[in-house]
């Protein structure tokens, strides 16, 4: 390939034929929880307090600490509100989670959530030294610690560079979330055949609305309520698929938890709505157009 953008040749949304989802619904939810290892040696990868006087400090205790609360408290928070409600998350791991936070990635696991690849430590794809390395590490650790490969990946930052649809495709990961760029799933291509697209999003993500555009509490429910709704209402048209993404140190705080769980509550309410994991939703796609 040429250039990223030759994987996904233009396709117009109203030129898609009209699929139908499990039990007639409109709109299928998948809710993704991301859990991340941040190295305390490393720059942060997001900082909520900026440096004093400007001068960066190694190491940034106050914006790792801020990650760790996520890791031993928040996550928690997020896991008894799935729980309480019978949602199968989508979790998004780093693969070296699975070493360093053994107790987290487990109660994922004992809960039934769906493991999707997320890098090994928390870096950019195109960072890495030895990509290939990172990606079939990661692949590894998930089948060892839940007994089978991850269908899923979401790059840290969503980063790809011009040879990790490859890899990813090589590895036999499935599904990439990547590539938010529709509202329905696509066929990306790869030199070992085609890769699913799941449509991810970079708008009802705790990220976005709380840790760069520093919206309040309630934000990120304010935000997904509106975009389920115009995502349900357009569902009679044709399939829609909707994320929301999490991140323990986020969403996990006590003032932000109370409207997740909102949030939750008011898509669940809602008739003609089914929740995912991505990989159902991949599965139902490729056999919707099979």
């Amino acid at each position: 390939m040429s250039k990223l953008s030759d994987r996904a040749p233009y396709l117009a949304y109203v030129d898609r034929p009209r699929l139908h989802l499990p039990n007639d619904a409109r709109l299928a939810v998948w809710v993704i929880v991301n859990v991340e290892e941040w190295s305390i040696e490393r720059p942060q990868p997001r900082t909520v307090l900026p440096a004093p006087m400007g001068q960066p400090l190694m190491p940034d205790l106050a914006n790792w600490a801020w990650h760790e609360y996520g890791m031993r408290v928040g996550f928690w928070r997020i896991l008894s509100a799935l729980e309480k409600r019978g949602i199968r998350a989508t979790f998004a791991v780093n693969g070296n989670v699975i070493n360093s936070y053994e107790r987290v990635a487990g109660a994922a696991r004992d809960a039934g959530w769906e493991f999707m690849g997320h890098g090994f430590v928390q870096r950019p794809m195109h960072h890495l030294e030895d990509q290939r390395k990172a990606i079939f590490d990661t692949v590894e650790t998930i089948r060892a610690f839940t007994g089978r490969i991850p269908p899923g990946w979401e790059s840290p930052g969503l980063t790809e560079n011009e040879e990790t649809l490859d890899l990813l495709k090589e590895a036999g990961i499935g599904y990439v979330a990547n590539w938010v760029i529709d509202d329905l799933p696509l066929e990306l291509a790869t030199k070992h055949g085609p890769i699913l697209s799941v449509p991810y999003t970079v708008e009802t993500n705790d990220i976005v609305v709380h840790a760069v555009q520093h919206q309040p509490s309630d934000g990120l429910k304010r935000r997904a309520v509106d975009q389920f709704d115009r995502l349900w209402d357009e569902g009679a048209e044709n399939a829609k698929v909707m994320a929301i993404s999490t991140h323990p140190y986020l969403t996990g705080a006590p003032h932000r938890i109370r409207y997740f769980e909102e949030l939750l509550d008011y898509v669940l309410a809602r008739e003609k709505t089914t929740v995912m994991t991505g990989e159902e939703i991949a599965d139902w796609y490729r056999g919707a157009t099979a």
